[in-house]
């Protein structure tokens, strides 16, 4: 007789991550020794952010529990209490659902509150991104504090395991698997320019810019003084065409977005602002493009494996690995316009053309799905920390 099905619970807060997860998502679906529950929260349930848990389901994957964090602003006292709300919704989740390992992605806020909730219902943890580093953010200590938590370890390079590992993880439990993105970049169908116009509304130029912008999280600047000099290095360049995504739920992250969004409503004819694009329209925008402008971590790894050139602006990806087509500048109008100049040189364009990254090649989905279902449970909690082998004396 077969034995059941491993449960796995799959977390997934925003647009972004899902995108990420989407094909280990159906890889977990079509395992026969595996059983899907798939958890939403954060963004996705938000009239704020387009309610993107509709896409979820149009992909015809279930939905197994809403973790709804009631996030009425983004300022840093909502997040606080959207964070306890979420502990207590993931805590009645994965009691009700009782998975036999929760896997998250990341380092958000809300993956954070999945984490301490599997914790203390002694469930085992899976991370997928764990090891890197984002020092302009709160991010940072998230990510790292989840590390901590979480028992198997999917990193996107071997610098990032050298990290987990040096964090004190067993070298058994961390696995490089390249990033979850290459897998959409390599399989995900795309658009083509005339019906993607048509998808997003907006008439592509000659030259065309795509441009997401969050929040710092650890600089108390306001999100005027982010978002300002952006704007005003972008009216050197009134040629391109720009499409202007959301910016995330990270505090002042609506007013970023609010500022962004009336900017593209003052020049319709040349800027567009959309909310969320989706899997199938972003990536199809990104083909598209001579340029990626702004602080996503999209800009540091999907954008440089489809070839594009990227602008990243200030503190907030400081500290990852970067491919050879990242320009990074300062967060002054001066400094974004000479990067922008920069990166349209055929000089960069050429650069960006070669692909050169170091997050690997597509493929990861199928590795996280082979470790989540073969790795050995029993026992998997009793964690006992790594110490590095001592140097030699002199």
């Amino acid at each position: 007789m077969n034995p059941a099905p491993r449960r796995i619970c799959v977390v997934t807060g925003s647009r972004a991550e899902y995108g990420l997860l989407y094909w280990t998502l159906r890889g977990i679906a079509d395992d026969p020794a595996l059983e899907l529950q798939l958890a939403v929260t954060g963004t996705h349930l938000s009239p704020a952010y387009g309610l993107t848990y509709q896409q979820i389901e149009t992909d015809g994957l279930s939905i197994a529990a809403r973790v709804d964090l009631g996030l009425t602003d983004d300022s840093e006292l909502a997040v606080g209490q959207a964070l306890g709300r979420a502990v207590t919704g993931f805590s009645e989740a994965l009691h009700r659902l009782r998975p036999d390992l929760l896997v998250v992605l990341g380092d958000r806020y809300e993956i954070l509150a999945a984490a301490q909730a599997a914790m203390l219902l002694r469930i085992p943890i899976a991370h997928i991104h764990g090891g890197e580093s984002t020092e302009g953010l709160i991010d940072e200590a998230v990510r790292h504090a989840v590390t901590k938590m979480s028992h198997i370890h999917c990193v996107a390079a071997e610098p990032y395991a050298r990290r987990v590992i040096q964090m004190g993880e067993q070298p058994h439990t961390v696995h490089v698997v390249g990033a979850a993105g290459f897998d959409q970049l390599a399989r995900a169908q795309r658009l083509d320019r005339p019906a993607l116009e048509e998808a997003i509304g907006f008439e592509l130029g000659p030259q065309n810019f795509l441009v997401t912008l969050h929040p710092e999280t650890l600089h108390d600047a306001s999100a005027q003084q982010q978002v300002q000099p952006l704007l005003d290095a972008l009216t050197a360049f009134p040629e391109a065409h720009v499409v202007i995504t959301g910016a995330n739920a990270d505090p002042a992250g609506r007013k970023i977005s609010e500022l962004l969004k009336r900017h593209a409503q003052a020049h319709p004819e040349r800027l567009c602002y959309r909310e969320s694009l989706g899997q199938q329209r972003y990536l199809s925008l990104l083909q598209q493009v001579d340029l990626v402008i702004g602080n996503s971590s999209s800009g540091i790894i999907e954008a440089p494996a489809v070839g594009k050139p990227v602008v990243n602006i200030g503190e907030r990806q400081r500290s990852r690995l970067r491919a050879p087509a990242i320009i990074d500048c300062a967060s002054q109008t001066d400094a974004i316009r000479a990067a922008i100049e920069r990166a349209l040189t055929p000089e960069h364009q050429a650069l960006a053309a070669r692909k050169d990254t170091p997050y690997g090649a597509p493929g990861a989905a199928e590795k996280i799905v082979a470790i989540l279902r073969d790795t050995p449970l029993d026992g998997i909690l009793h964690k006992h920390f790594y110490d590095l082998p001592r140097e030699p004396g002199p």
